[in-house]
């Protein structure tokens, strides 16, 4: 696990700890002892990696060194893109996806990984799921795998059945379902926090097919279905509107399918081609029925019994190749590549001039140089084009650049590899930045949100400096030490930020705010010349097999250039630890996790009228307990303590508005302590034949 291979920053298979990349990767024993309950989960820890999430709504939206929301990460599930976004008092761009499934996650930090696509100039987040090699063991001809879970707090359950089977040794099919359940859960006052339960199914279905030597074809289908209620109750105690439910909630299910059909080739003979192509469909649905709150009149979005829709179906394709050859002593991987997506958005109802539709295309070509002299030189040049189109009512807008990226990385003695990188990256705005326009209203003061037809593309430019070490055999025979440590600086050129001014003043593209109404009148996203992100990191693992321990660190701080405020989303420092044993023969795993994350102070948050962004954050600790005990290899139980302390916390970004319409947003209460357990079962073809 300590030298998990990963393909993620060159499109080149290599151990993540070699990787000359702010790498970092998550695998079934890490999953298993996390046991995580959503998506985010199983991204606990990781440096440089953050998530604004809320508990009445299973999404999730990466943060990777401040950056997030509208593709600045891309997350890709199977190599498929996920780039739904809806407008609301969430994350500008959330997935779904059910941690149940998951084998395991890579992540890039930076846009060192520029080659995997375009936009995402925060850094990317790869998620694979479950397939035929993490259900059978070696020579299983089929087999099964079952695994149940119950905990407090106050219920919660989950259960699943994968299926699989080696039909023939060219052909193999693997078939899963899953079902999760949660009821509202209580914070570390014992205070029941409303709407955080949820019902989730999903179906899973995977072919490989290998016609010829070499040869790989793979189609995968993913259904994923939710069921919650999103909103706060607040009923309003003085004036006109005294004991009125003043909040909106909302029903709200939510469908993600996801189908992918890829070809592979690889032969250690053939040099000159080693292809992957893929190509992908998603397809993010949301449907909201309103069932309280105020009517227009007062304030309120739509009437009780309204629906409103909101639907993104995104197509693409991902196409490489790696030729390898010699030029004297220097070794040499050439990687050639395209990809390309359509998103259609698609929205109707009551209160969708917030989430507009439209459509966007992006596409981009990529050609990467991957050199080694020996053991101790490695050097990556790569350069990528990008292109881009979007259209929606009467605004049509279109551009284009070339990205570079340069990496050197030296190995003056065993196990110690510095390197420098410099690397750039594109995004085109989205839909939704460029399109959205509408009056907002709210209890006591309706804003209006205005187009931006002129809003340009984002660049960023990213130095950056890391250290990767790698030891064995230390102090024991068979103990392995890993670690990267890395600083960077990120300049974003043309940052966009939602700004907010008053009547009479006019935006950018010319668009002119008119609505006469107090406080801040108007809304509209716009490019902020420059923008920089800073920090540094650090993650090391040291494993002696009966012992092993961790710890990861990360700091970031992000400022508008022009006005030196501070930029919104940028998370408070963290710092984790993991300390573990094997005991009984490593039959017995026994871990704890501890976490400390710094406060989010008022003056570190940019506000608008007096109010903050987001509201400010104490620091807090938690403490989780970990114990597995696998007695052979197809039987696992697994029980944690979350939060043992029972603290009272809450995490930056993670809030929701003030239900009054007026003052400090609120910051989202997490769970007290909780209890769960596990077991985990697996039946194959040998189990019934030794039992004849």
């Amino acid at each position: 696990m300590l030298d998990a291979i990963t393909v993620l920053a060159t499109k080149t298979p290599e151990k993540a700890s070699e990787s000359l990349a702010a790498v970092s990767t998550v695998r079934q024993e890490q999953l298993e002892r996390t046991m995580p309950g959503r998506v985010s989960g199983a991204l606990w820890g990781l440096p440089g990696v953050w998530v604004q999430e809320r508990a009445d709504d299973p999404g999730t939206s990466v943060n990777i060194r401040g950056l997030q929301d509208f593709g600045r990460v891309a997350v890709v599930i199977d190599g498929a893109r996920q780039n739904f976004q809806r407008t609301g008092h969430n994350a500008d761009g959330i997935f779904y996806l059910e941690p149940e499934l998951l084998a395991g996650a890579d992540v890039v930090r930076g846009p060192v990984a520029n080659i995997y696509g375009t936009g995402a100039i925060g850094g990317v987040v790869s998620f694979r799921t479950k397939d035929v090699d993490d259900i059978l063991r070696s020579g299983q001809q089929w087999g099964i795998v079952t695994r149940g879970e119950a905990g407090s707090n106050t219920w919660r359950g989950v259960g699943s059945v994968f299926v699989a089977s080696r039909i023939n040794p060219n052909a193999e099919v693997m078939f899963g379902a899953t079902g999760r359940a949660q009821s509202d859960y209580k914070d570390g006052n014992g205070t029941v926090i409303e709407n955080t339960s949820s019902r989730t199914e999903t179906q899973i279905a995977k072919a490989t097919y290998r016609p010829l030597p070499g040869h790989q074809m793979k189609l995968s289908f993913i259904n994923y279905d939710t069921r919650y209620d999103t909103g706060q109750p607040f009923i309003a105690t003085s004036g006109a509107l005294a004991g009125r439910q003043i909040s909106s909630i909302f029903g709200t299910t939510v469908n993600n399918r996801i189908a992918t059909a890829g070809w592979t080739y690889s032969r250690p003979e053939d040099r000159l081609f080693e292809y992957d192509i893929k190509t992908y469909w998603t397809k993010t649905e949301t449907n909201q029925k309103k069932d309280q709150g105020l009517p227009p009149a007062f304030g309120g979005i739509g009437l009780i019994g309204q629906s409103r829709h909101f639907t993104i179906n995104t197509y693409g394709f991902d196409a490489h190749n790696n030729s390898r050859f010699e030029t004297g002593p220097v070794r040499h991987t050439l990687t050639v590549g395209g990809d390309a997506f359509k998103d259609y958005v698609d929205t109707g109802g009551f209160g969708v001039v917030f989430t507009p539709s439209g459509d966007r295309t992006v596409s981009g070509a990529f050609v990467q140089l991957k050199s080694n002299y020996g053991e101790w030189l490695e050097v990556i040049s790569a350069a990528r084009y990008d292109r881009y189109s979007l259209q929606g009512g009467a605004v049509s807008t279109s551009g284009d650049r070339v990205s570079p990226k340069v990496t050197v990385g030296v190995t003056p003695f065993r196990g110690i590899t510095p390197y420098v990188t410099y690397a750039e990256g594109y995004r085109a705005p989205a839909v939704t930045e460029t399109l959205v326009a509408g009056i907002h209203p709210v209890v006591f003061a309706p804003f209006t949100f205005l187009p931006n037809p002129a809003l340009k593309p984002e660049i960023g430019k990213t130095k950056e400096a890391g250290l990767n070490l790698r030891f064995d055999d230390i102090w024991q025979r068979g103990d392995a030490f890993r670690a990267k440590a890395n600083v960077y600086r990120n300049d974003v050129s043309d940052f966009i930020e939602s700004v907010t001014f008053n009547a009479g003043q006019t935006g950018q593209g010319g668009s002119a705010c008119t609505i006469p109404v107090p406080g801040p009148d108007c809304l509209q996203y716009q490019n902020i010349t420059k923008a920089r992100l800073e920090g540094y990191e650090i993650e090391s693992t040291y494993d002696a097999g009966v012992w092993f321990a961790g710890f990861n660190y990360s700091h970031v701080r992000g400022r508008n250039e022009i006005t030196g405020s501070s930029l919104a989303k940028i998370p408070p420092d963290a710092a984790t630890t993991t300390l573990g044993t094997r005991l009984l023969d490593r039959k017995l795993t026994l871990a704890v996790r501890w976490q400390a994350v710094a406060s989010k102070e008022l003056q570190e948050i940019p506000s608008s009228s007096g109010s903050p962004a987001f509201p400010p954050t104490s620091s807090f600790n938690l403490v989780h307990l970990y114990a597995g005990y696998e007695p052979n290899p197809d039987l696992l139980y697994s029980f944690s303590i979350e939060n043992l302390l029972d603290e009272q916390y809450s995490r930056y970004l993670s809030s929701y508005p003030n239900p009054s319409g007026r003052g400090d947003p609120i910051a989202m209460p997490y769970p007290g302590l909780t209890v769960r357990g596990a077991v985990k079962i697996r039946f194959g073809d040998e189990f019934f034949k030794e039992r004849g």
